[in-house]
């Protein structure tokens, strides 16, 4: 038996999505009595969405299972805005172009976990500059504005931390809080929605929603966060060092995401099982019991149900049978990575800090010339001794490609544009 009377919060408190959340007793009753509609926002500055946003997907995900209805809130207008939550200075302002192109890239994602439709717990997708961009200035200011203290405004972090800091805070950003809990009385008209999702450093942005539904309308409102993730050694969640974990096929492979959940942390492979997968917990307490060269298995589990959810069960076996035949067979495969240059480039030949740098196993030439000088980059599984050798077609396998490597995990197979 559970703390609370709702499967949905039993379960996201048991597998660790709650950090904080409005009145949860009211809430719990609401969710166990009922069909609750809860939203997330996504702002669109940039192309996907990467590992980072995991948590409030599955999130909406696990909603959604446990019988409400899910709203993804595409921030079509406060995009225009910027949030300034955990930011140093202002975002750089997207014109609606790249908005739109962001957007495209981002609703992809979804589909992916979530069931839309029409039915009553089937998730909807909407733009918040439906509303937004129709807002009248002084009427909005009339309305609205004088529900807001800029006196406790001033005290919520994302704001708190930039004037402490004494970096640039514009009124444009500032406004960015006013919107927000707009966009959560809007949708409660629209679609009745009563609870707003986010991430930890949201909570002042979800707090000023609850309170401007009771303030403007009497609403009773809710909000839930999550905590803030990293991994056990402290690092981002959803970052590398080269670069973030898309979600997004096009922009990252299937082979390369699995390769990122294998290389879990060990103490974190029960937390991320809980998060990223729907094991039941009582396996996963198993698997995180794991210690020496059996948590390894436990991380490719990991890494096959994380994969499988985002880019399907076969994408999975694919990545997981490439890596096996790769690190553990020491075979090549064709399921690696595989980047394609000009026939007439591999024939006249390439210099090797380059063919690492066209190939994307390094962010410059310099860099690449870096990682050759320690002994770090291979050419068919031999040491590249010399930045400046040429590397073409004579060094090709029988299967017309060169295997090219940098460290233990990175791989990438060279072919020729046919």
């Amino acid at each position: 038996m559970g703390t609370y009377k709702s499967d949905f919060l039993n379960q996201a408190v048991e597998r660790g999505f709650v950090h904080q959340c409005t009145d949860i007793d009211t809430l719990d009753t609401q969710a166990k009595d009922g069909i609750v509609t809860a939203y997330i926002g996504f702002d669109c500055t940039g192309p996907s969405l990467h590992a980072g946003s995991l948590v409030s997907i599955m999130l909406l995900r696990l909603l959604q299972q446990t019988g409400h209805k899910p709203i993804v809130l595409m921030g079509g207008g406060t995009t225009k805005v910027g949030d300034p939550s955990g930011k140093d200075e202002a975002r750089r302002l997207l014109d609606n172009e790249a908005i739109a192109a962001n957007m495209a890239g981002i609703q992809q994602v979804f589909a992916k976990y979530l069931k839309f439709g029409h039915g009553p717990t089937d998730a909807i997708m909407v733009n918040n500059a439906d509303w937004l961009d129709e807002l009248q200035y002084v009427p909005f200011l009339r309305d609205y504005g004088r529900l807001f203290s800029v006196n406790r405004m001033l005290t919520f972090d994302s704001i708190k931390l930039r004037l402490e800091r004494e970096q640039q805070l514009t009124f444009l950003e500032f406004n960015y809080m006013i919107l927000q809990a707009y966009d959560f009385i809007e949708l409660h008209k629209r679609y009745g929605c009563s609870l707003q999702m986010g991430g930890s450093d949201q909570w002042g942005n979800i707090i000023n929603g609850v309170d401007l539904g009771r303030r403007a309308d009497g609403q009773e409102l809710f909000g839930l966060t999550t905590p803030l993730l990293t991994t056990s050694s402290g690092a981002k969640m959803g970052k590398t060092a080269d670069g973030a974990v898309w979600l997004n096929s096009d922009m990252l492979s299937p082979y390369d995401y699995w390769q990122y959940w294998r290389n879990t942390e060990d103490a974190d492979v029960g937390r991320f099982l809980r998060l990223f997968s729907e094991m039941p917990t009582n396996e996963i307490a198993k698997l995180e019991s794991l210690e020496g060269a059996e948590i390894n298995e436990a991380k490719k589990t990991l890494a096959d149900h994380i994969t499988a959810l985002c880019h399907g069960a076969d994408a999975a076996r694919n990545a997981r049978e490439t890596a096996e035949k790769t690190f553990e067979q020491g075979q090549a495969d064709a399921g690696l990575p595989t980047v394609r240059l000009p026939h007439q480039d591999l024939q006249r030949g390439i210099a090797a800090f380059e063919l690492l740098y066209r190939a994307g196993l390094s962010q410059s030439n310099s860099e690449a010339r870096r990682l050759i000088r320690g002994g770090g980059a291979r050419l068919n599984d031999a040491v590249i001794v010399d930045e400046t050798q040429t590397i073409g077609s004579q060094d090709m396998g029988e299967h017309g490609t060169l295997k090219l490597s940098v460290g233990k995990k990175r791989y990438v197979l060279v072919q020729p544009q046919s």
